[in-house]
């Protein structure tokens, strides 16, 4: 089993004011990330605006952020719909020193379930590092199904899964398909505990920016038994949740690191910053759990 941690951060990419990459920001912020709460980071996701992103500028972010945490895993998302092309880079990205691959499912191609195995089988097949598969429907016009991921987790180096499915019932069908050394992440943060209630390992987070070690917290209770303690702190985390999702992720996140002096610039096209009206919903959130 991979020792990534419980909360894994699909970091933001911070923008100076000409919305280019701030790498010193970057830098900053995943110190920040790994000092509050976070167990690895996430980088390129699409939390860090990956599809605006050039290929130049992700290899950039890949070595300026793992020279920043040293051994903290980095785990670089390095998916597309072009197999070749994510093969290429995720093999660029391996010799970078990356500590794992984020892969998503290849969006608007629409393969079926065996186009999706042969596509995750491809990439693993090419690097030696671990494989985390992100199935999130969503965004890629296709669901993983529970099947086709306990097929992959057969290949030795494809240890995880980012189900953002918004689907509890399907991360337990995963749960109990898939070896006990296959680890399922929440890929949303409204249903991390419900996830742990069922066999999941934890989150790849985008609410953990701001709220890092409250979530620790949360999920260490949960493993503590404390179950009553956990399911109140998920209550008072829960506006907060909800929140970073109000408008397109990653535009409420990057509105709240704002707020809170990170700095973390604004967002290219065709992503706009957030309105105002929701701006503030995302102020209370952070108000009322004593972050800001």
């Amino acid at each position: 089993m991979v020792k990534w941690g419980r909360i894994l951060t699909a970091m933001v990419t911070p923008m100076d004011q000409h919305l280019q990459v701030d790498f010193e920001k970057a830098e900053k912020l995943a110190r920040f990330l790994v000092d509050n709460g976070s167990d690895g980071l996430v980088v390129a996701g699409t939390t860090g605006e990956s599809p605006t992103l050039t290929h130049d500028e992700k290899v950039e972010l890949f070595k300026t952020i793992k020279k920043a945490v040293g051994e903290i895993p980095v785990i670089a998302g390095t998916g597309s719909n072009n197999t070749s092309q994510t093969i290429s880079f995720s093999q660029e990205a391996e010799q970078l020193g990356v500590d794992g691959l984020l892969i998503v499912n290849p969006y608007y191609n629409k393969p079926n379930q065996e186009g999706l195995y042969q596509h995750f089988r491809a990439v693993a097949e090419s690097v030696s590092i671990p494989v985390i598969l992100y199935n999130v429907p969503g965004r890629a016009g296709v669901n993983l199904l529970p099947e086709t991921t306990a097929r992959l987790a057969e290949i030795n180096n494809i240890v995880a899964v980012k189900d953002a499915t918004g689907n509890v019932d399907q991360a337990a069908d995963i749960v109990d398909q898939c070896p006990k050394d296959f680890l399922v992440y929440s890929g949303d943060d409204a249903l991390t505990l419900p996830m742990l209630a069922v066999g999941g390992y934890g989150v790849i987070s985008v609410a953990a920016h701001v709220a890092g070690n409250k979530m620790a917290k949360m999920i260490a209770n949960y493993l503590e038994g404390n179950v009553k303690q956990a399911a109140e702190d998920h209550g008072r985390l829960n506006r907060i949740f909800k929140a970073m999702f109000i408008d397109t992720n990653p535009v409420p996140v990057k509105a709240a690191l704002n707020l809170l002096g990170h700095d973390v610039g604004g967002l290219r096209l065709p992503l706009i910053n957030i309105p105002q009206s929701k701006l503030e919903i995302i102020r209370e959130s952070l108000t009322v759990n004593n972050i800001l």
